[in-house]
């Protein structure tokens, strides 16, 4: 992880027009150089880079909550309506051409995403099975981007291409400004993150086992769901929704830690999301230079068939693990044989030998000795 973050954030620094060495990062940066390069390292390229990276780390944490909330690795922002909520505040007023200042965006984006995930509940019914869950998120997430549809049919021709780019999460012609107004918002979300993460531990034993530890798991939920909202409403308000990296972030965290608990997975999950964005930035800014394409293409397209390949890869570890301890349970409850006296292992257990004793039967291995009482001097002899 450290090595694809150094070799993305230098190749996000340096490549492109114009070419910075890499030795002169340092100084473009730090001591505010004033030339061309200096001037598109320091204002263009750092700020683009901070909020790939932030951008990353609060929808990897956001997919993780949700993910263990539900219980399902396949609860993702995408499949829960949250995005498509966030994306359809966003791009209502645009296309209904009411001026708003870009500092009510994330409160758009914030509420968007609310009713998209509380319209989920809602309908699922937040008792039900995390399965129903999903799947109503699933019809929700289609029926507002149904709604976006129909705004992109009713929009001109200039904001139908800012819509598109935007729906599909791009980080182009990203500034300071764009970085600052996330600062708030992680403010809330991350200390809430901090006192939830123990509660998804207990959240993954079950609604009856968290019941009997004291954990309300339907108030639990909709907490989690809440902090997800926060972490993921703002960056869609500033980047779009960035496709399928609340799914591969903590598949990448479980693959790496399988034994641990969310508590350990929430902080790599996070890590592994800013370094999907940052990774996948650089393709989309260089790929098809001087065309830029949207960061969320690439994510989705590098994201899904190697978060799959993590998911069956997990499987068949847990199989094997579930495997080796049924065996080795097994080899522990199974008597060892024991030596008769002509070193044959005797392979009758002992209950069962006592048990034919005493009747005067014959035993698996063959007949024995009637019981002491009935034998007379000259069987003795």
């Amino acid at each position: 992880m450290v090595v694809l973050l150094a070799v993305s954030s230098v190749c996000a620094l340096s490549l492109g027009t114009p070419y910075v060495p890499p030795h002169r990062l340092v100084a473009a940066v730090l001591e505010g150089d004033t030339t061309l390069a200096g001037i598109v390292v320091g204002e263009l390229r750092v700020p683009r880079l901070l909020l790939a990276l932030v951008a990353g780390a609060c929808l990897g944490a956001a997919g993780l909550v949700l993910q263990e909330a539900l219980r399902n690795p396949l609860a993702v922002p995408e499949m829960l309506g949250v995005s498509s909520g966030a994306a359809l505040g966003v791009a209502a007023p645009l296309v209904l051409a009411f001026s708003l200042p870009a500092a009510v965006q994330p409160l758009l984006a914030i509420g968007g995403a609310a009713l998209g995930g509380g319209l989920t509940l809602l309908v699922a019914g937040i008792g039900r099975s995390p399965s129903a869950v999903l799947l109503t998120g699933a019809a929700v997430a289609a029926a507002l981007q149904a709604a976006l549809l129909v705004l992109m049919v009713m929009a001109d021709q200039l904001d139908l291409q800012l819509i598109y780019r935007y729906l599909l999460g791009s980080l182009s012609a990203r500034t300071w400004d764009d970085v600052t107004d996330l600062w708030p918002w992680l403010l809330v979300a991350v200390p809430a993150l901090v006192l939830c993460a123990p509660v998804l531990s207990v959240l993954r034993l079950g609604d009856e086992d968290a019941e009997a530890l004291g954990v309300r798991a339907q108030r639990a939920r909709l907490a989690a769901l809440a902090i997800a909202v926060v972490l993921i409403a703002p960056v869609t308000a500033v980047c779009g929704p960035v496709a399928w990296v609340g799914f591969l972030a903590p598949h990448l965290s479980r693959w790496f830690a399988p034994t641990a608990g969310a508590v350990r997975w929430l902080p790599w999950s996070a890590a592994w999301g800013a370094v999907v964005v940052a990774v996948a930035d650089v393709p989309a800014r260089l790929a098809l230079a001087p065309v830029e394409t949207p960061a969320g293409a690439w994510t989705a397209l590098l994201g899904v068939p190697a978060g799959v390949a993590l998911m069956r890869s997990g499987g068949r570890r847990r199989t094997a693990r579930h495997g080796q301890a049924a065996s080795v349970g097994t080899r522990e409850q199974l008597p060892e044989p024991r030596k008769t006296a002509s070193g044959v292992a005797d392979e009758v257990p002992p209950a069962a030998a006592s048990h034919h004793a005493h009747r005067g039967e014959p035993g698996p291995g063959g007949p024995t000795s009637p019981p002491l009482g009935t034998i007379g001097t000259e069987d003795v002899r």
